[in-house]
């Protein structure tokens, strides 16, 4: 099988579970890295075995190069999406898509008069705990989706993370930074969303950092850091999420899905596998539902992989651009609206990505 050859831009924290899905999937290639820090790129192509590190400039022009995989931070996400499509390469970042509705939709549109594809992660929803979700959903086992929730609350990552700034800046906070994972796996299950709305805020209008090495660094706040918001599914399933940078303690699920024939309780979305249950309608006790697909470690890399083989294939890719860019519509919707005082109609939409065959071999997506 003749391998895509893949550019890496972005050799932060989570490039490494990228580079090690380069060599995790039989049909993806990493050929070169980059970094704003050409040291950076430097410790990555020795850490990894990567042949070429090399300036962005220079990865942009490369012609082994045939999709950039970005993992800069989420500022820069669109600014260099774009260069790599002028430089006639596929792009698949990570998310979330862009900071703002208006700058997604001009990559989007940039993409269409390339000729090129743009992907996007989250990847999750292709691992084994959400393809079990999805199965269960499409096999009929609790019947008509009627609602869902969904809850991602925590204190904020000033506490752990080295550079924890862009989490409070415009395009970061936890809508930005976690609702790809929750908004995406909803998605998976139930469908493009019609209409939202929601209420948002600031708490507190500065945090300090108490990690290393920047312990001490007071942020200025510029984005929600509580966002409470309430989906229309265009299936006709009702939708509730919170996402908080506020919250000390919870125990609220991550996901559950409610039929007219039973509940489900999905995995967190931020991960690949976890475990899935379901109470049918008259049943007294709560199932474990064996996974019925793989990938269920670690498998960021799997969408990137997707995308290559669907090139490749001539076929659509799941973690796409119109998902992504449908996932970014709706977050910036739930601050519109409450910005707004009312509901915020999606200007886009999506296809419910195709699901993952059963059987699959581990290093492949077809």
């Amino acid at each position: 099988m003749e391998k895509t050859k893949i550019g890496v831009i972005g050799c932060g924290n989570i490039s490494g579970i990228y580079f090690q899905a380069g060599k995790s999937f039989r049909n993806i290639e990493i050929v070169a890295c980059a970094d704003i820090l050409p040291e950076r790129a430097a410790e990555a192509a020795e850490k990894h075995g990567v042949p070429k590190a090399l300036t962005v400039e220079q990865i942009l022009k490369d012609p082994d190069v045939e999709i950039i995989l970005n993992l800069t931070i989420p500022k820069a996400h669109v600014p260099v999406s774009m260069a790599a499509l002028d430089a006639g390469k596929h792009v698949y970042a990570e998310k979330p898509l862009g900071i703002s509705r208006e700058e997604g939709k001009k990559l989007m549109e940039k993409a269409k008069a390339k000729g090129r594809r743009v992907g996007s992660a989250p990847d999750t929803f292709l691992g084994g705990g959400h393809q079990t979700c999805r199965k269960l959903i499409d096999d009929g086992w609790i019947g008509e989706p009627v609602a869902a929730t969904a809850f991602m609350l925590c204190p904020g990552h000033e506490s752990w993370h080295p550079s924890p700034e862009f989490y409070y800046e415009v395009g970061g906070g936890p809508m930005f930074d976690m609702g790809p994972y929750y908004l995406t796996a909803l998605i998976n299950m139930l469908g493009p969303i019609k209409r939202i709305t929601g209420s948002a805020r600031i708490t507190h209008p500065t945090r300090t950092i108490t990690s290393q090495p920047k312990y001490g660094k007071v942020i200025q706040v510029e984005t929600p850091t509580h966002i409470a918001g309430v989906m229309d599914f265009a299936s006709g399933a009702v939708g509730t999420i919170i996402t908080s940078f506020d919250v000390h303690g919870s125990t609220l699920p991550c996901i559950e899905v409610y039929g007219t024939r039973g509940t489900m309780i999905v995995p967190d979305p931020n991960g690949f596998g976890g475990v899935v249950r379901i109470k049918r309608a008259g049943s007294p006790d709560w199932k474990e539902i064996p996974l019925t697909h793989g990938f269920a470690d670690n498998s960021r890399g799997i969408g990137v992989a997707d995308m290559a083989a669907a090139i490749s294939g001539n076929r659509p890719h799941r973690a796409s651009g119109d998902l992504a860019f449908h996932v970014l519509d709706a977050m910036e919707g739930f601050l519109d609206a409450s910005r707004e005082g009312k509901h915020y109609e999606l200007i886009s939409t999506c296809q419910r990505p195709e699901a993952l065959p059963l059987g699959l071999p581990k290093d492949s997506v077809d």
